[in-house]
C-alpha cells in the first residue's frame, strides 16, 4: 500500500456519493477508532442573481459571520498535547532510521530544505475548524511556518510509530516517514484537531527515503482531501499547501529515469492520526509491548469517544452466542468492542474493509481487550451494516420510494456493459419524468448525453430498464421537481477527476496556482450547478488515460 495516498480504481460508498474515485486513504482514528472510534466567488449585482446565487452568498456570508466571532492569529491558537503528554515517547529525538521500541512516537522537528517558500492555496472551511483568521494566510512568514522552516509557537512536533501491511503482507514498523505532527489544537467548540506537515523531512521511520514530497502529489492530496470531505466521505482534511522552493529528485515511473521536481508540503488536519497500525505494531512485538495496546485504546476512548465509558446496556448491542451454555455477549459491558451503528470509513471494496477489521480485532484479541466471540460478532455486523447503508444510498441516488434490488442490479449491469460514467449518469438521471405515457422512442432523450455510442440492442435494454424505473417512480407520489432536488442533493455534478488535477499541477509547476484554487472552490460545492463551471463536469479527454495521469502512486 502507498504511504498515504494510492491512486487505484475503486468505489467509495458514502451517504452522498457512489462513484469511481481513484484514491485510497489510510484510515485514521476519526475513521477507525469506533472499532476500538470560501475566498468569495465573484457575485453579479443583486438584480441579476438567481435564488441559488443568493443562497450561496447567504451561506458564505453566514460562514464569515461565524468566523468573525472567534478569529485567532497563529500565536493565539489553543494548543494541547495530549498525545505527547499521555503516551510513551522514544528516548531518542534524532531522525536516524531505526526500529523504535516501547514507544508511540519520536520527538523530531521538520527538516525539509526550504528556500523562499510560497503559499499555493488554503482551505477556508478548515481554517474555520481551527478558528484561524483568514488574514493569517496573507502573512509573509506564513509559508515559513507551514514549510517547517520556522517553528510554530506552541507546537511540539513528533512522528508517530506504527506498523502495517503493504500489499497484504505484514511489513512491520512503518511510522511517519515524512509526516511530522505539530500538535493538537482545541477550538472554541472544544474539538481536538491535529496538524501535520507531510513532506517535512526525515524521521526515524523514513527508512531509505528522504522524507520529502513533490508538488504534483501534494496538489493531489490537498485537493482530494477537501473534495472527499465535501462529498460526505470521512477522511483527513487539508489546511494549506506550500512550495518549499527546492527541487526533489523522483523516479515517477520507477523506470530508472529520475528527474527533479518542485518540492511541497501539505498541512493535513484530522481529529487524530491514530490508525489500526498504531495498535498493531505493539501487538506484533509480543507480551512486553501488549500493554501499549491498552494504553492507546484507553487514550483514544478518553479523548475521542468518551461516551463509550458510560454506555448503558442495550439489547441492540447484546447477543446470544448460541452455545450450549446459553452465554450472552453484551458489547456495552466492554468499551473495547466494535460498536455497530457508528460510522467509520471502510473506504475500499467491502472485502478489503472486512480484512482490515479482521487485522484490528486480531490485535485487540492479542492484548486481551476483546475475546473471540466479540471479534466475530463485530465482523458479522460489518457485512450487515455495509448492506444496510448501501441500500439506503442507492435508493436515494435513484430517487426511489423503496429499495428495489432487481432494478438496481440491472442498472449497474447496463452501466458496466456500456461503460457509462457513474457521476454524470446519476446526475442526469434526475431529469427523468415519472410519466408512464412517454413513448418508447422518447424515453432515452433525457439520457442522450450520457448514453454514448450504444447500438440498437443496447438501446432496447436501456428502454426496458427505464420503463420499469419510471413505473417505480410513479408510485412514489413525489413530484418530478421534488425528486430532482432530492437526487441532485446526493448525486454530485462535480468530482475531482485525475485529469483536472493534472491540469492544475501542470500550471502550478510553472508558478501559476490559479487552477488549484479554482478547483478547490469547485469541490467545496460538488452538488451545486455552479453556472459557468460546466466544463469541469465533462468526461476525461483522451490524454487523461496516459500513465502518470490515470494511475499514480503517492510515494512521491
Amino acid at each position: 500500500m502507498g504511504r498515504a495516498l494510492l491512486l487505484t480504481h475503486t468505489h467509495l460508498f458514502s451517504p452522498k456519493s457512489l462513484f469511481p474515485l481513484s484514491l485510497r486513504h489510510r484510515p485514521t482514528a476519526t475513521a477507525t477508532a469506533t472499532a476500538t472510534k470560501r475566498i468569495f466567488h465573484f457575485c453579479p449585482p443583486l438584480a441579476c442573481r438567481s435564488m441559488d446565487d443568493q443562497s450561496s452568498i447567504d451561506s458564505v456570508t453566514q460562514r464569515l459571520s461565524n468566523h468573525n466571532l472567534h478569529r485567532l492569529s497563529l500565536q493565539d491558537l489553543k494548543w494541547d498535547h495530549s498525545f505527547v503528554r499521555e503516551l510513551p515517547a522514544d528516548p531518542r529525538s534524532d531522525s536516524f532510521p531505526r526500529e523504535v521500541l516501547h514507544a508511540c512516537y519520536t520527538k523530531v522537528s521538520p527538516s525539509a530544505p526550504v528556500e523562499d517558500p510560497q503559499l499555493v492555496a488554503f482551505s477556508q472551511p478548515v481554517a474555520d475548524l481551527l478558528d484561524l483568521d483568514y488574514k493569517e494566510f496573507e502573512r509573509p512568514d506564513f509559508p515559513l511556518f507551514f514549510s517547517g522552516a520556522s517553528p510554530l509557537v506552541g507546537a511540539l512536533p513528533y512522528a508517530q510509530c506504527y506498523g502495517g501491511h503493504q500489499f497484504g503482507m505484514w511489513a512491520g514498523q512503518l511510522g511517519d516517514g515524512r509526516a511530522i505532527t505539530l500538535g493538537e489544537i482545541l477550538n472554541s467548540k472544544s474539538e481536538r484537531w491535529e496538524l501535520q506537515l507531510k513532506g517535512a523531512g526525515k524521521t526515524p521511520y523514513s527508512r531509505f527515503a528522504d522524507g520529502l514530497a513533490v508538488l504534483r502529489s501534494s496538489v493531489r492530496e490537498f485537493l482530494c482531501s477537501e473534495a472527499m470531505h465535501h462529498l460526505g466521505i470521512p477522511t483527513t482534511r487539508a489546511l494549506c499547501l506550500v512550495t518549499t522552493g527546492k527541487l526533489v529528485t523522483r523516479d515517477m515511473f520507477y523506470d530508472g529515469n529520475p528527474k527533479e521536481e518542485p518540492g511541497a508540503i501539505v498541512c493535513r488536519v484530522a481529529q487524530s492520526f491514530l490508525r489500526f497500525g498504531s495498535y498493531q505494531i505493539h501487538a506484533s512485538r509480543g507480551e512486553e509491548d501488549l500493554g501499549l495496546v491498552r494504553v492507546l485504546a484507553d487514550y483514544t476512548i478518553k479523548h475521542h469517544f468518551p461516551h463509550i465509558e458510560n454506555m448503558s446496556k442495550s439489547e441492540g448491542l447484546s447477543f446470544s452466542t448460541g452455545d450450549e451454555d446459553h452465554s450472552v455477549v453484551d458489547l456495552t459491558s466492554n468499551k473495547y468492542a466494535d460498536l455497530p451503528g457508528r460510522r467509520y470509513c471502510f473506504a475500499n471494496q467491502p472485502d478489503i474493509g472486512l480484512w482490515n477489521i479482521a487485522q484490528f480485532t486480531t490485535t485487540l484479541q492479542a492484548a486481551h481487550l476483546i475475546d473471540e466471540k466479540e471479534a466475530n460478532y463485530a465482523m458479522e455486523r460489518y457485512g450487515t451494516r455495509f448492506m444496510d447503508d448501501y441500500q439506503v444510498i442507492m435508493t436515494k441516488k435513484l430517487g426511489l420510494p423503496k429499495y428495489n434490488k432487481q432494478l438496481i442490479n440491472k442498472l449497474l449491469t447496463n452501466m458496466a456493459v456500456d461503460k457509462v460514467d457513474y457521476t454524470n449518469f446519476f446526475r442526469t438521471l434526475s431529469n427523468i419524468k415519472a410519466d408512464t405515457n412517454i413513448p418508447d422512442e422518447e424515453l432515452l432523450v433525457p439520457l442522450k448525453s450520457v448514453l454514448l455510442d450504444i447500438g440498437k440492442e443496447r438501446k432496447e435494454a436501456w428502454t426496458s430498464w427505464l420503463k420499469t424505473y419510471i413505473h417505480e417512480l410513479s408510485t412514489s407520489g413525489i413530484s418530478d421537481d421534488e425528486r430532482k432536488t432530492s437526487m441532485d442533493g446526493v448525486n454530485p455534478k462535480y468530482i475531482l477527476r485525475n485529469y483536472l488535477c493534472q491540469t492544475a499541477i501542470d500550471a502550478a509547476e510553472t508558478g501559476d496556482f490559479g487552477e488549484v484554487n479554482r478547483l478547490l472552490k469547485l469541490v467545496e460545492r460538488p452538488f451545486d450547478e455552479q453556472p459557468g463551471m460546466e466544463k469541469y463536469a465533462r468526461l476525461p479527454p483522451a490524454w487523461a488515460y496516459r500513465p502518470g495521469v490515470c494511475m499514480l502512486s503517492c510515494s512521491s
